[in-house]
């Protein structure tokens, strides 16, 4: 990527080896973190969800200095930018089973901000249902870990016109988007999709569901079906670089940015990442 700058194992880089377990399985977990004035944001909740995918994978995780080291290097003087930490099991011989001795590989890498659309954030984006389910799979649910083709399949199903899709489980309950988390507003109440048995808890998502509690409203975690979401008063989305887009079209459904989504977008305003690169 034009701009990026990447840490392997702390040394300059972009290659790690064919027999890395990250490249022959997706064997390990990552972190995407959105960078303002120099520093990552939500450091703190991003490296305890690194940790977590790491312990329930069975790597052993980078000594939390040594991350914060290599990071601090690569965000210092980046006024906008995204911060990437992949951690895998390391290179290992052949087949499935880990070797005890494979030393994990840590690599840490700097890229320019996207380029969203500002008016993704104020009037909102167009949605589709993806055709890609996502598989149960309890031992995996919630965590980062490498392995995204379900993501990619879904996301292939779309070039532009949408700015993201919705993905279902295979008992047709949402979960969440292919690249965020997914929020709807009825009868004044907020809800999120529960992740406990496929998706990602975005790290966003968890902000959201705190500070909303804060602000007062009825706020939880609950089973959704594609009606619930098409009969919504307000839907939005989030991650941890979209901050908040509204969501103001999905299929014949359509939203317009509510008061619901607006307070929420407030209240996470000091998280997100905001100004020029």
């Amino acid at each position: 990527m034009s701009g990026a700058a990447v840490l392997v194992n702390g040394a300059p880089g972009e290659q790690v080896s064919v027999h890395d377990r990250g490249f022959q399985y997706g064997d390990g977990v990552f972190e995407t973190l959105a960078v303002a004035r120099g520093a990552p944001l939500l450091w703190e909740r991003h490296l305890a969800r690194l940790r977590e995918g790491a312990a329930r994978l069975g790597i052993a995780p980078p000594a939390e200095a040594t991350l914060r080291e290599e990071a601090a290097r690569l965000c210092a003087g980046k006024a906008r930018a995204v911060l990437k930490i992949v951690v895998t099991r390391g290179v290992s011989g052949r087949g499935y089973a880990p070797m005890d001795e494979a030393a994990p590989t840590r690599v840490v890498g700097i890229a320019p901000w996207p380029d969203y659309p500002a008016h993704n954030a104020q009037a909102g984006v167009a949605l589709r249902f993806c055709r890609a389910r996502l598989a149960r799979q309890a031992l995996l649910a919630g965590v980062k870990h490498l392995n995204r083709l379900e993501q990619v399949l879904a996301r292939a199903e779309w070039r532009d016109e949408y700015a993201e899709g919705l993905m279902l489980d295979d008992a047709d309950r949402v979960i969440e988007g292919t690249m965020s988390n997914v929020f709807v507003v009825k009868a004044g109440g907020l809800r999120s999709p529960d992740v406990s048995r496929c998706g990602v808890a975005g790290i966003m998502r968890g902000v959201v569901l705190e500070r909303a509690q804060r602000l007062g409203l009825d706020c939880r975690v609950a089973e959704l079906r594609r009606a619930d979401i098409l009969d919504a008063e307000e839907v939005f989305l989030t991650n941890s670089l979209i901050g908040l887009w509204p969501v103001r079209r999905l299929e014949d459904a359509e939203y317009a940015p509510g008061p619901v989504t607006r307070r929420i977008q407030e209240a996470i305003r000091d998280v997100c990442c905001h100004g020029e690169d």
